[in-house]
């Protein structure tokens, strides 16, 4: 009997495409409000995956604020139970912006994640993320540990995608941070044309595996832009409350990085922060456990590290 998972026998079945997504606002759809709640890039992807003899069956488990761990305590045993035929995985922004933040534990989480939900056949998807600080335009001593960290995601979710063999969309390079009409009022989270472009991206790059037969997301927005008087509300209420509840938590890391980064210039030891970094990077890469070891708390530590993948894993 053939099998109805669209990545091995996309033309000898057409029962729905079940599709589900992971993750926090981003996936959520924070940015693009539609009557009813909120719509977002995973949303509109769906509607581009199947045809006129194929439907399609979307779940969206991402919830606003979730961190790696919130993924895979809440949201992956959930959508492992749906067999999802695609199922997207994008988080850790939030894990970067809290004192808590630790590459080795997300990498773990992640690896993890991904085990779980592609063991029945499910294709991967996974995004690499801009840097929070250059989107919010912090100062060089505060944005610098948040690009490290940023990068530190993303060399984990490069390496697992390469692992797991997922359909990576790369977002992390300057074109995403300095396209304003990409990004909604509060800067973090993309608008409408940003989750558009998302959607896009990932279509074509699913249409070029063969797992996706509809139309393609359309780019131009549906809703006119924020306005100035939108976006200052936004920072008076949605705005304030955010960096209350960051002014407690990260950003008194942030100072003290920024003032250790400061000594070491000092000091003529600028280099240990970034080499920190980089060795707690490389721990992270070797704990992540490979495919075919023991499941979930059983999994032992390999041998080696996981090279970081250098190339492009566009498609």
């Amino acid at each position: 009997m053939p099998s109805d998972n669209p990545g091995t026998h996309p033309s000898t079945s057409f029962s729905p495409v079940r599709f589900a997504a992971l993750g926090d606002s981003f996936t959520e759809g924070v940015g693009d409000p539609v009557p009813g709640g909120l719509r977002g890039w995973a949303a509109l992807l769906a509607e581009g995956l199947a045809d006129s003899r194929r439907g399609v069956e979307f779940r969206n488990f991402a919830v606003s604020g979730a961190q790696s761990g919130d993924v895979l305590d809440r949201q992956a045993a959930a959508a492992a139970a749906f067999r999802p035929h695609l199922v997207s995985v994008v988080v850790g922004v939030n894990d970067t912006l809290r004192r808590t933040f630790d590459i080795r534990l997300l990498a773990r989480r992640l690896d993890l994640v991904c085990a779980l939900l592609t063991e029945s056949g499910a294709v991967l998807l996974t995004a690499c993320l801009p840097d929070p600080g250059a989107v919010l335009g912090l100062p060089a001593p505060l944005g610098r540990p948040l690009a490290r960290r940023q990068a530190a995601v993303n060399a984990v979710v490069h390496a697992l995608s390469e692992r797991y063999d997922a359909v990576h969309l790369h977002m992390a390079d300057r074109a995403w941070v300095c396209d304003r009409s990409l990004w909604s009022a509060d800067r973090l989270h993309p608008a409408e044309r940003g989750h558009r472009t998302v959607a896009a991206g990932f279509h074509e790059l699913l249409a070029a595996r063969g797992l996706a037969h509809g139309a393609t997301p359309g780019l131009e927005a549906q809703q006119p832009p924020p306005s100035r008087a939108r976006t200052w509300f936004w920072l008076a209420t949605a705005g304030t409350g955010w960096l209350a509840r960051r002014s407690t938590d990260l950003l008194p890391q942030l100072l003290c990085l920024a003032g250790a980064e400061v000594g070491h210039r000092v000091c003529g030891t600028g280099r240990w922060p970034a080499r920190r970094a980089e060795a707690a990077l490389r721990s992270a890469l070797a704990a992540v456990a490979p495919i075919g070891s023991p499941a979930a708390g059983e999994r032992a530590v390999p041998s080696g590290p996981l090279p970081v993948p250098r190339g492009s894993m566009e498609g």
